[in-house]
């Protein structure tokens, strides 16, 4: 398969630094290298340069530094559709989890009937009413399916940008209380981590592979490296206890290969300021030979 890398050194989604060295992170851990020994065809399409949170400016409390993440938003949906254009898989590399604005504005230039499985342990379906934080990552995919402030639900005027009921969250453990609202009213399927200890990982992963791929012939994945519990993975802004194990986040992303749905995929909010060793932009990689064939035997 051809694969475009995207880096995106994107902070401005959320208010730790830091988070802009994930996409140098995990080509110093050999994404390139090691994609292109399972027999793909890689090409490293450099990083989307865009300011950062020393220059930025800020703009309104609970938008922060929106006029500057949609830019960079607009940046990444040109890159991503060049690659499906040429029938490329796109995956980008974060920077904070705004980068999925700007990988689903581009993916959608091709057609909406999409489906996404969305791994994270927040559901990041805040708005602008309804935000605590005034962080844009904490909004990435209420906009992409077409709530909140038009700027950002109708960016790059298509909305929605996936199909809401082939919209799957895995792992999730923390949700602000209006978003609870707001998710619940929608039809977005939510497994959070208490579906996965009493169901297991494999039973919730096929359930969420029907979902997302009923009636359609693409799914985006989108990997917070945060679904992982921070004993796991350290180096994330936004750590929250409880989730995902190391083989249960391999064993996800083994059977999103299998299934042969995904098309396009991006892991965000790998920050190497809190990490010890590049220890989570190796995992990270890891992860994503995982998603693109990697196994641990094989029969001949």
């Amino acid at each position: 398969m051809k694969v475009g890398v995207i880096g995106v050194p994107m902070d401005l989604g959320q208010k730790r630094r830091g988070v802009d060295m994930g996409p140098t992170a995990m080509r110093i851990a050999g994404i390139v290298e090691r994609l292109s020994g399972l027999g793909h065809d890689v090409s490293d399409m450099g990083n989307i340069q865009g300011p950062d949170r020393s220059t930025a400016k800020l703009g309104r409390e609970n938008l922060r530094y929106l006029d500057e993440v949609l830019r960079i938003c607009g940046l990444i949906a040109d890159r991503v559709s060049d690659c499906v254009s040429k029938r490329m898989f796109p995956l980008v590399l974060g920077g904070d989890q705004t980068v999925s604005i700007g990988t689903l504005a581009g993916l959608a230039e091709h057609g909406t009937k999409r489906g996404i499985i969305w791994i994270d342990a927040h559901a990041d379906f805040n708005t602008e009413k309804s935000t605590p934080s005034g962080n844009v990552h904490g909004m990435a995919l209420s906009a992409i399916l077409g709530y909140g402030t038009p700027r950002l639900s109708r960016f790059r005027r298509i909305c929605p940008k996936a199909v809401e009921e082939n919209t799957v969250i895995i792992g999730c453990r923390s949700i602000d209380e209006m978003e609870q609202d707001m998710l619940s009213e929608s039809r977005v399927t939510v497994y959070t981590m208490k579906e996965v200890d009493e169901l297991g990982i494999g039973r919730v992963i096929d359930d969420a592979v029907q979902i997302a791929s009923k009636g359609v012939k693409n799914v985006h994945v989108s990997f917070d490296i945060d679904v992982l519990d921070p004993r796991e993975a350290s180096g994330t802004g936004t750590p929250v206890p409880g989730g995902l194990t190391y083989r249960e986040a391999h064993l996800v992303m083994e059977d999103l290969y299998e299934c042969g749905i995904v098309s396009s995929a991006e892991l965000v909010e790998v920050n190497p300021i809190l990490d010890r060793g590049n220890h989570t932009a190796e995992i990270a990689v890891e992860l994503l030979e995982s998603l693109m064939g990697k196994r641990i035997y094989r029969k001949r």
